[in-house]
């Protein structure tokens, strides 16, 4: 049966961020994921998954400056010493969640083979940082709609660099609305890639709303990751298009499971 965990950047959003630990455990939510955490004191945010009885499922490393439209430092030339200091920034939060799942954003920037080579000894540094505590770091292509000039665009792309770095906690983060948007054919690459997945996220698509509610057969693939065996949790990355309790209809199969 699949695990999910709530995605608490896009839902919940009716809650200030760290109320909505709490509004995620009532829906019925053993898990939760968000994009960044750093604005807010880790203590704290340990605290509510404590009393919540929540596990961290994932968050990303620090991105640059996302405001300015940053995001990721991995492949940027010249950030080489920022990015080092981001893995630093990150262990702490890394600790006291007891997250096992990182995403390394690659960054916005052109597809070089200097800064391809960047990437690489990025995510080596990176996984090496992070390995003793048994952190999977997770690398997401991004569509180009949503991500126009993100370096990792292709899930092919991801699936050679993970087979060259051939490094045991660098894995797929396989999101299921971005790899319709890129390549379609869902259901195939899951079989395919399932043996370098480490996290799979869902929307529906186009719009980026509750899982089901438009092209793609959610519940099927649901069901097939079970016949795949894929044990880890599934991200709801997605929008509600009315309110996050109003649109968890999608979720009541499973919640008490």
């Amino acid at each position: 049966m699949p695990r999910f965990a709530a995605n608490l950047s896009m839902m919940f959003t009716e809650h200030a961020f760290l109320d909505r630990f709490g509004a995620a455990a009532k829906a019925g939510f053993k898990a939760v994921e968000f994009l960044f955490p750093y604005e807010f004191p880790v203590e704290e945010i340990g605290a509510r998954l404590k009393a919540h009885g929540l596990t961290q499922a994932l968050f990303n490393l620090p991105p640059g400056d996302w405001a300015k439209g940053e995001r990721g430092l991995a492949a940027l030339p010249g950030r080489e010493d920022e990015f080092r200091q981001s893995l630093a920034i990150a262990k702490p939060y890394a600790a006291i969640t007891g997250v096992k799942r990182l995403h390394l954003m690659a960054g916005m920037v052109e597809k070089t083979p200097a800064n391809l080579a960047r990437y690489k000894d990025a995510i080596t540094r990176t996984a090496e940082t992070f390995g003793p505590d048994g952190i999977d770091i997770l690398l997401e292509p991004l569509n180009r709609r949503d991500m126009p000039g993100y370096l990792l665009d292709d899930f092919g792309m991801a699936a050679e660099i993970i087979a060259d770095l051939a490094l045991p906690n660098v894995k797929l983060q396989f999101d299921i609305y971005h790899c319709q948007i890129l390549h379609g054919d869902v259901t195939t690459r899951l079989r395919t890639m399932m043996p370098i997945i480490g996290h799979i996220q869902v929307a529906s698509i186009p719009s980026r709303n509750e899982p089901g509610s438009e092209e793609l057969n959610d519940a099927f693939l649901f069901a097939e990751l079970d016949r795949l065996g894929y044990q880890g949790f599934i991200g709801g990355e997605y929008r509600p298009k009315a309110g996050t309790e109003a649109g968890l209809s999608w979720f009541a199969p499973y919640k008490n499971r």
